[in-house]
């Protein structure tokens, strides 16, 4: 028997709401984009001045966007702030790569915090158990994007002269944030620069934020039971990380599919390691999007030289990938198992960027 009449046009309602939802997110987005560029040109000469007294060192750049990502658990709001910046000549190259680098190791935020989450709300797990996942998140982000920044910072003159060549040839024959430009110039007007960045903050952010409400509210059993399958091939895993992860532009969403199954045993962790490498490079693609729609070649240069470093690091554990999982797995095992070390590990991830902020390296 076939679906009645009322659950057609209740399913009917539901997804328009979905598809609305999607929508007024996408304007969200474009919107804060358009109003951040606005007002840190707006502000340069204030910006420029805080970041020379507070922000002078590379490691304090690197600090800053970490911390940034903790407070906000999202790098992408923190990673469009640091190409709007770098547009308006606040932001140097070096500090830019390294605001984005900080964007990732903070990342994970949002893994251990979906895990909690699942913790409070199931109480079938101990806490080290719920939040195992968003552990090794941090450990696999940690030991890629440690080394790709200390190579990527090293290497960048090189990486820029290569992606500038390339980057410098894409051009948008249609403008689509122009659109929004007598409205976000009447908000700086109006509510003068510093308010209309906090603004286009808070926008960005609920953009992002309402687009994973959206991404929550479908129906998700389809997407574990064709692909949670497919993880138990490397390569595949790696692959479906990144397009999940591209495509929808939320770690939250790609991860956050999966934190029950991990928890639940239904996916091993070493079929997992690589599809969270995967997420780990799909989420810089909604950073490219933003640094061309801000029309900013150098910025997209300096976005793919940190993303080829880190997929070459990632493409290199995935190749020695027996050997770099027993590491990875002995660390995990450890923080799991023991509670002063888990405890250890998550002050340390704390302390370590308070302390490049407060040193100025």
């Amino acid at each position: 028997m076939g679906p009645t009449l009322d659950e057609i046009l209740t399913r009917g309602r539901a997804s328009g709401a979905l598809v609305v939802g999607a929508l007024v997110s996408l304007l969200l987005f474009l919107f804060a984009v358009q109003l951040l560029g606005a007002s840190t040109a707006a502000a340069a000469a204030p910006l420029e001045r805080f970041f020379r007294r507070y922000v002078t060192g590379s490691g304090q750049a690197l600090g800053a966007s970490w911390l940034a990502t903790y407070v906000l658990t999202n790098g992408s709001v923190v990673a469009a702030l640091s190409i709007s910046l770098f547009k308006t000549g606040i932001l140097t190259a070096s500090q830019l790569f390294l605001m984005l680098a900080g964007s990732r190791l903070g990342g994970a935020a949002i893994v251990l915090l979906i895990g909690m989450l699942d913790y409070f709300q199931k109480r079938r797990y101990s806490f080290s158990e719920s939040t195992r996942l968003g552990i090794l998140t941090f450990l696999l982000s940690h030991s890629v994007y440690l080394p790709a920044t200390v190579l990527g910072y090293l290497l960048l003159p090189v990486l820029r002269a290569e992606f500038e060549s390339v980057s410098s040839r894409i051009e948008l024959s249609v403008h689509p944030l122009a659109v929004f430009d007598p409205v976000t110039g009447a908000v700086v007007d109006t509510a003068g620069v510093g308010t209309g960045l906090v603004i286009a903050v808070l926008v960005l952010f609920g953009s992002l934020t309402l687009f994973d409400w959206v991404l929550k509210r479908i129906n998700t059993e389809w997407l574990r039971e064709r692909f949670f399958r497919r993880f138990r091939h490397k390569w595949t895993s790696f692959g479906l990380g990144v397009l999940i992860t591209g495509v929808t532009t939320s770690v939250a969403f790609s991860l956050g599919v999966v934190v029950p199954l991990y928890n639940r045993n239904y996916i091993r962790r070493q079929e997992i390691v690589p599809y969270v490498l995967g997420a780990n490079i799909g989420t810089f693609f909604d950073t490219v999007v933003i640094a061309v729609l801000l029309e900013s070649p150098r910025g997209v240069a300096i976005v793919l030289s940190l993303v080829a470093v880190g997929t070459i690091i990632t493409v290199g554990t995935l190749v020695r990938f027996s050997t770099y999982f027993r590491a990875v797995e002995t660390i995990q095992i450890r923080l799991v198992a023991d509670r002063r070390y888990l405890t250890g590990f998550l002050i340390s991830l704390g302390i370590l960027p308070i302390f490049l902020v407060l040193l100025p390296l």
